[in-house]
């Protein structure tokens, strides 16, 4: 073999008990990092090698044969890092590749091949949603004790602001069009943690799945495929992105807590990536000699980073302090400071007291022998450590897997998982010894391990402390199969029913960059449906619903039929292709001229055309009671603005629906505050008027901010709807209802709740006979971390007075002195996008990295700056005290991964407490962070008490990978309990509960159910029209099976007892 090695690895592929070669390779060759159509056909340089170990009788001695093109292993990589793992626990191994430059990582799946035996298929695109850029060395191993295997894959982000202002390059939209067209994973330069989520939930027969790069279900990838595993990434929530130019990182549990910690190697003795280097190489290299050029590039001579594994609390809850990662930094305290150019990194028993002692080899300079002294100090845990003796041609055991199983208090065990791999890291191979701290531990209860091929055996009490010899000899066969690889697997609370339903609608939408226009956004405006409605639009009893349409699409009806079936329909009165340029917003059905059917109100939002377009008006749909609808372009007041939501109530309690609308964006003027409108229902004998009185009665709403959501809902129980909004750059704020007025007096907040705050659902999630609140907030998994002494900021006016407006996001980061301080969120190429008088005032990228914010934007220029900023992050629950205040929890750590949007609550499990469904994600966020695609889609089981337990994928049967915005509830035709969930460019999903529930429909002025259980306990539920995010439900209430007694409250406070 010839090739360009930078790595082997020796594992038994085809479970024949002995061990074949993987061999890694990285053939630079010209412009690595160009996007062109990937070579698949193993004709690359820079294509891994498989060797399968025959064993030669003849010559007495094993012979490896290049078995790669028949095996698969033909897609081409360079490739910095490898790793064996059964990563989807099938029995046989898996290979990991991380690879540098525009090539994605390689995620091969070990296959039976048609004719016999094993091969490989690359399904990284299947269970990733996106991958570190320049990855260089990786670890795959249990990060949080769940039993599945993580994976850690590091890149070149640095952690300092100076550093990453002098390395990190302007945004390139184009990258997200190129990754599209070459069929690439989307790549972003961070490290990355993919935590794994168990197997994805079986694909439904038939049903088209399509979501934006994202995999479908299990078994719903075509022939091969097989079934897939879920991944989130998360490594800006763990807090381990950014260790700049990064080479080996090592997960183990080097402290004995039980958690695994991880060492990051990092530095270069020529940092090419510098970017002021790049521009003198530009302007230099033809008059510069080769020495000169050589002399000016600058050292990256780093120490490396360590990091504690802060345990199950912070794998369940996230920070108090909203900044903090589930790892915590401690390279100081832990003594390893030395800077260097250190690369490939081993760790050991060295000195054989039982901790981990770690070795790092260091390019131009000695190596590095950390030794481990917490045993030494007495401030170590216990530790098991385990030893393989297999049996013929693999005498280490490699490949065999253990699972741990003690303590914890009952009916929650404590376990951990370990597979082993030597091949981990950089470069490196770590000591064949399986390494587990027990923190308090004394006896581990239950060590078993699977050997390859399918062996087991099981050792009870084992002593903690030791060097535990296991033996192959001693493994049998099992007598039951292996549990599914989550457990819960298969038996969920929901099912996906999208097929059996005849749902095959796709959501198509333009790609428009709002990038183009505002140069710094956060996030596109262009990039939020569909909305969804739904109610009986047709008269025949049963719910259908209606789809909103992106600009340039008609939106989409469907008709439920008798059978539960449902027909598509193009949205007629709407115009399509160039003639519609509105881009609709959320949608409502509801009556707005009183003759017993529901109409059709669309918001006309986005940002694709110039503020003031006509086509931001929005649009009422009369129907004529048969389904059939036609625009009344005389009902509405004339507004011109981008909107987001619209919500129905009765606020003036005269029998008739009122209507909020929320203002999003003023288009070009980001993030100055847009209007919000309310609109009385004037109408008369069946001629629809709706009046804008929001000066008269709500002058409050005027140039109030960005509001993504409201919910109308009876804040203090007087019986008049009270409003609730959540927005961008917003605190959760709430009008009080005078009767039928909000006074200026009647406008608060919640204290330090200013947020990014996308969605809002009402419930009593404690039982105490109030309404408390869900609100979908940004999420941690973000460089965007807030705090009320460190928040993010943006500050907004034409600063170089072009007549563009300039909106300049700030963060706090910290900085080479050891100090955080406020500094721009961009770098300074993207800076010059939007203001080109950067570029003179500061001509070198190190200039600019050590510009303060009073330089960058001296105090005159701020005078009469727009400021916004937000504080809190977590998407919350907010308790209704009950005195006119409330106070915010964060809920658990899994729903803080990405933004949340779409929320449906109910009591999904039938316990008699409330649960709450999400739904999330934004594939249009800035270019730098990438896509925010962590959830998958979310159940949170109520304790009644406001507590909230997040359920596995497995366990709850939900799954909605996508850009996910709405989720709503509607009814099948014998009372079956069905939800929708829609994904920006992507399939609409639907799920069912099986068991059987009672339904209750509900009056068209019905606003509040008061449950009465039979232990007497009581649950309040408002009955909104409109809820979360661009969502409306189905009227009608889910009867669980232990009530007793419903009293329903119409707008006008007339109570009827069920």
């Amino acid at each position: 073999d010839n090739g360009y090695t930078t790595h082997a690895a020796f594992f038994d592929y085809d479970n024949d008990g002995d061990l074949d070669l993987y061999v890694l390779t990285d053939a630079i060759t010209s412009f690595p990092g160009m996007y062109r159509e990937k070579i698949r056909d193993g004709s690359s340089l820079s294509t891994g090698r498989l060797y399968r170990n025959e064993w030669d009788d003849r010559l007495k001695h094993a012979v490896f044969t290049n078995v790669s093109r028949q095996a698969g292993i033909t897609t081409e990589g360079y490739g910095l890092g490898v790793n064996i793992c059964d990563i989807n626990r099938d029995g046989y191994k898996d290979i990991y590749v991380s690879n540098d430059f525009a090539s994605n990582d390689l995620l091969w799946i070990n296959t039976p091949l048609p004719g016999g035996g094993r091969g490989f298929t690359d399904q990284a695109d299947r269970y990733f949603k996106h991958l570190s850029n320049s990855a260089m060395g990786n670890d795959v191993t249990d990060l949080n004790n769940d039993g599945l295997a993580d994976v850690v894959v590091l890149d070149m982000m640095p952690g300092l602001n100076g550093r990453k202002k002098s390395l990190v390059g302007p945004n390139n939209y184009q990258n997200y069009v190129n990754s599209a067209r070459y069929g690439y994973i989307y790549e972003y330069p961070r490290n990355t943690v993919q935590l794994n989520q168990g197997m994805a939930p079986p694909a439904p027969e038939g049903g088209a799945f399509r979501s934006d790069n994202v995999a479908p279900p299990s078994g719903a990838g075509g022939a091969g495929r097989g079934a897939s595993v879920v991944f989130s990434e998360i490594g800006l929530l763990a807090g381990i992105a950014a260790t700049d130019w990064s080479w080996s990182p090592l997960v183990a549990d080097f402290d004995h807590d039980g958690y695994r910690d991880l060492i990051v190697t990092n530095g270069f003795p020529k940092d090419v990536t510098d970017r002021d280097f790049i521009m003198y190489r530009a302007q230099s290299s033809t008059i510069a000699s080769k020495t000169m050029m050589l002399d000016e590039i600058p050292e990256v001579k780093l120490r490396s980073y360590v990091y504690r594994n802060r345990g199950a609390d912070a794998w369940s809850n996230p920070p108090a302090d909203g900044r903090s990662g589930v790892f915590e930094d401690v390279t100081e305290a832990w003594g390893i400071t030395q800077p260097s150019f250190s690369n490939g990194a081993a760790y050991a028993d060295l000195d054989r007291d039982g901790d981990l002692d770690y070795v790092v080899n260091n390019i131009n300079d000695s190596a590095f022998v950390y030794r481990n002294n917490q045993i030494e100090r007495g401030k170590g845990g216990h530790y098991l450590r385990i030893q393989f003796r297999g049996e013929g041609k693999n005498l280490q055991g490699v490949g065999a897997i253990v699972e741990l199983r003690y303590g914890g208090g009952p009916g929650a065990p404590q376990t951990q998982f370990y597979e082993h791999s030597l091949y981990r890291g950089y470069l490196s191979t770590q000591e064949p010894i399986a390494h587990f701290g027990l923190g308090k531990t004394l006896v581990v209860d239950e060590v078993k391990i699977t050997w390859v091929g399918g062996r087991q055996q099981l050792l009870r009490n084992v002593q903690a402390d030791q060097v535990l010899m296991v033996e192959m000899k001693n493994a049998t066969n099992p007598s039951t199969p292996t549990p599914p690889l989550v457990e819960g697997a298969g038996g969920g609370i929901f099912r996906d029913v999208t097929a059996s339903l005849n749902l095959t609608y796709i959501h198509d939408e333009p790609d428009f960059v709002d990038f183009n226009v505002q140069k710094l956004l956060p996030h596109k405006f262009s990039q939020y449906g569909p909305s969804l409605a739904v109610g009986d639009a047709n008269g025949d009893g049963l719910d259908d619903v209606f789809l909103g349409g992106a600009r340039r699409k008609r939106g989409t009806w469907l008709w439920q039929r008798a059978d539960g079936t449902f027909r598509e329909e193009p949205f007629s009165a709407d115009p399509d292709g160039e003639a519609k340029q509105s881009e609709d917003a959320g949608t409502l059905l509801f009556d707005a001229d009183g003759d017993q059917d529901l109409d059709l109100y669309i918001v006309s939002g986005g940002a694709e055309l110039r503020a003031g377009s006509p086509t931001y008006q929005d649009r009422l749909y009369l129907n004529d009671g048969t389904g059939r609808f036609a625009r009344d372009s005389l009902a509405l007041p004339r507004f011109l603005k981008s909107g987001s939501c619209v919500k129905a109530a009765d606020f003036d309690r005269d029998g008739d629906l009122d209507l909020f609308i929320g203002g999003r964006v003023v288009p070009e003027r980001y993030p100055e505050p847009a209007s919000c409108f309310l609109l009385r229902n004037d109408s008369r004998k069946g001629t629809p008027k709706f009046t804008d009185v929001t000066v008269q009665l709500a002058p409050g709403l005027q140039n109030l901010g960005l509001v993504c959501d409201a919910l109308w809902t009876d804040l203090d129980n007087d019986g008049w709807p009270d409003l609730m909004l959540a927005g961008e750059w917003m605190p959760l704020t709430l009008f009080k209802n005078g009767k039928g007025r909000f006074i200026p007096n009647s406008q608060f907040s919640i204290p330090n709740s200013e947020g990014w705050w996308n969605s809002l659902s009402a419930g009593d999630f404690d039982r105490d006979g109030d309404v408390d609140y869900l609100a979908g907030n940004l999420g941690l998994n973000t460089f965007n971390r807030a705090t009320t002494t460190e928040p993010i900021r943006v500050y907004a006016k034409d600063f170089d007075k072009n007549g563009s407006y300039d909106a300049i996001p700030t963060v706090y980061f910290p900085t080479e002195t050891g100090q955080r301080r406020e500094v721009t969120f961009h770098g300074r190429d993207d800076l010059i996008k939007q203001m080109i008088g950067i570029r003179g005032r500061f001509p070198l990228f190190r200039d600019f990295a050590n510009a303060t914010m009073e330089t960058l934007i001296p105090p005159d220029d701020r005078k009469d700056a727009l400021v916004r900023e937000a504080n809190y992050l977590y998407s919350a629950y907010v308790e209704n005290l009950g005195d006119g205040t409330f106070t915010l929890h964060p809920l658990p750590l899994a729903a803080q991964v990405a933004p949340v949007f779409g929320i449906v609550t109910d009591d999904f499990d039938a316990d008699g407490n409330l649960d709450a469904l999400l739904v999330g994600n934004d594939f249009g966020n800035e270019v730098l962070s990438g896509r925010q695609d962590a959830l998958n889609g979310l159940l949170l089981r109520g304790d009644g008490r406001g507590g909230f337990t997040p359920l596995t994928i497995q366990q709850s049967g939900f799954y909605v990978p996508g850009d996910a915005k709405g989720l709503a509830k509607l009814a099948g035709p014998k009372g079956e309990y069905r939800l929708l969930a829609t994904q920006n460019r992507g399939s609409l999903r639907a799920f069912e509960i099986p068991k059987p529930a009672r339904l209750l429909r509900l009056q068209p002025t019905d606003v509040v159910a008061d449950l009465t259980y039979a232990d007497g306990k009581h649950r309040r539920e408002e009955l909104p029209y409109g809820s979360s995010f661009y969502s409306q439900s189905g009227r009608w209430l889910r009867m669980p099976g232990d009530v007793k007694r419903v009293d329903v409250t119409d707008s006008r406070g007339k109570r009827r007892v069920l």
